[in-house]
């Protein structure tokens, strides 16, 4: 299976964040906040092992982006590589993903709808279509939404009502429809709940 695609609000449950974005996973964790199962509410565990809490970071990022372990592995192991810290640089590409591109644009409501979106073929970088989600974007692209993309319900919805702002390494213009990646992501300027380096941590033993 290439990516989860079971009920969000369980993952969300289990990991105490609301992991995809969506308002279902914001009513679940309001009114079930514990986890999932048989025995979620009455569990009890002392204090949780250093192991425990690192994969849990490990988890939500996964989640969040929409990674297998597989990928998410090969990712990490070339931030390892690149110069500069290694849980940022893991963060920066995550972020430089062609579906959360779209996403943070607020082209998509959540990163599994810009998931979609690149997938079918709807998205152009630098004037040539691309379909692969993982696709990394680099400083000076140009993302734009295709003219059938323009005219979807959904796309048109998610620019009109969601006015999500767009992270300052990004400039949206064209009414919505098209990105321009100005600088490269900091830290400062993704705002994913996760300890990246509990991650490293994690990754390195």
């Amino acid at each position: 299976m290439s990516r989860y695609t079971g009920p969000r609000a369980r993952i969300s449950r289990r990991l105490g964040t609301n992991i995809f974005g969506t308002k279902g996973e914001v009513v679940a964790l309001d009114k079930r906040p514990y986890p999932p199962g048989d025995h979620g509410r009455t569990r009890r565990r002392g204090n949780p092992s250093e192991y425990l809490i690192q994969l849990q970071e490990k988890q939500k990022a996964r989640y969040a982006y929409g990674l297998t372990e597989k990928q998410f592995r090969r990712l990490y192991e070339e931030a390892n590589r690149r110069d500069g810290v290694t849980g940022e640089n893991m963060l920066r590409f995550l972020e430089l993903r062609l579906d959360n591109v779209v996403y943070r644009a607020g082209m998509a409501a959540t990163r599994p709808q810009a998931r979609q979106l690149v997938n079918h073929g709807h998205v152009d970088v630098n004037g040539r279509r691309v379909d692969i989600p993982s696709f990394r974007a680099r400083k000076g692209d140009v993302v734009v939404l295709r003219p059938k993309a323009r005219r979807m319900v959904v796309v048109q919805w998610n620019l009109d009502v969601l006015d999500r702002r767009a992270p300052a390494w990004l400039e949206v213009g064209d009414g919505g429809h098209e990105v321009t990646v100005l600088e490269l992501p900091v830290r400062e300027q993704i705002d994913v709940p996760v300890r990246e380096q509990l991650i490293v941590e994690l990754y390195s033993k």
